[in-house]
Formats: structure tokens, C-alpha cells, sequence
């Protein structure tokens, strides 16, 4: 059990029965009466925010997830087969637990898989990963390259916002934590 000022962003905790994310955290101090920790979380379950307050001297039980790697192979329905890169082993995952990963999702990637007491919780992309640009519009005549950026539709179906100079059919690295676009690849 850890007290609540002691909640930062990433951690998970159990709370209620339940395991939520933390996204957020605040420290208030109101004129008069003990100090909150006003939070955002998320919960692991549906993948639904909450905003809920601990006053300073609450006590919240921290969880420990275990991180495994393991490769997306495809999807089959409405679930997601994983591969355990150690063991083999697949698994199915559904899109409550995956969450805006799935827009990362291209075959023979590895994510870790985060596992409370043997079940799947959440996924975590890699930092960057590199997709192919299948709609853009395209380059505007007489505009630097600094001045403005486009909109770009990727493999998987994420929008994401490009420089002037790229078209479709170019390769680019994406940020997985903000959805920026980082570079071009050149083939």
C-alpha cells in the first residue's frame, strides 16, 4: 500500500476490486481543510476514465504488471492473435484491452504485453514504428518546407500530420506515445 501523494503518471493501482492506469495527478491544496490528490484514471477493464479524488491520507494498493514481449501475427474476427516470443504460445486479445493500440497493429511487430496474475491488461507499443502513407494530398506549390503540414492516412487507418514534401507510397516513423510523425524512411 503506498499513500496517495505518492500516485505518478504510469503507475497502475488497485482500487475498489479494480485496476485502473494512472494518466493524471494533482496536488491540491484548498484554503482551508486537508489537501486532495485529485487524479485521472484509467480503468483497465473497458478502458473508461475516471476522475476520482484521494484525500492525502488515503492509502491505495499499487499493482505489479508483468511486461511480456510478444508479436502481433493477425486478427481473426474481432480478436487479436499474439505470439510469446519465449514459449510460443498465442494468445487472443480483444479490442477493450488493446485500446487506440490497434491503429498500431501490423504483423510481425513486437509489443509488450502487460499481465496481472496470468491475464492480459493492457499492450504497449514500441516507441516508434515505421508505416506506409496510403492517402495524402499532395505537394502544394510555393510552400516551404517548415511552412505548414498535411494531412496523411497511414496503413492501419491512423491520420497523422506530415510534412509537405510527403507523398503516398513513402514510408515514415511515427511516435506511438503523441502520433507524430518523426521522419521519413527512405526506401
Amino acid at each position: 500500500m503506498i499513500n496517495a501523494t505518492q500516485l505518478r503518471k504510469g503507475m497502475t493501482i488497485k482500487w475498489e476490486g479494480e485496476l485502473y492506469k494512472v494518466h493524471e495527478t494533482t496536488h491540491v491544496t484548498p484554503g482551508k481543510g486537508q489537501a486532495l490528490m485529485q487524479t485521472k484514471l484509467r480503468r483497465l477493464s473497458d478502458q473508461t476514465l475516471h476522475d476520482i479524488r484521494f484525500r492525502s491520507k488515503d492509502k491505495v494498493e499499487q499493482a505489479y504488471l508483468e511486461g511480456i514481449e510478444m508479436q502481433y501475427l493477425y486478427q481473426e474476427g474481432n480478436e487479436y492473435i499474439f505470439m510469446n516470443l519465449e514459449n510460443y504460445e498465442q494468445i487472443k486479445l480483444s479490442p477493450n484491452i488493446l485500446g487506440n493500440t490497434v491503429a498500431y497493429l501490423i504483423p510481425d511487430v513486437t509489443f509488450t504485453i502487460e499481465m496481472y496474475d496470468g491475464n492480459p491488461v493492457g499492450v504497449n507499443p514500441p516507441l516508434t514504428i515505421e508505416l506506409n502513407v496510403v492517402k495524402t494530398e499532395p505537394h502544394l506549390k510555393g510552400a516551404t518546407q517548415s511552412a505548414s503540414n498535411k494531412p496523411a492516412t497511414l496503413e492501419t487507418g491512423i491520420t497523422v500530420s506530415v510534412p509537405q514534401f510527403i507523398k503516398e507510397g513513402d514510408i515514415v516513423r511515427i511516435d506511438t506515445r503523441d502520433d507524430s510523425y518523426l521522419e521519413r524512411i527512405s526506401k
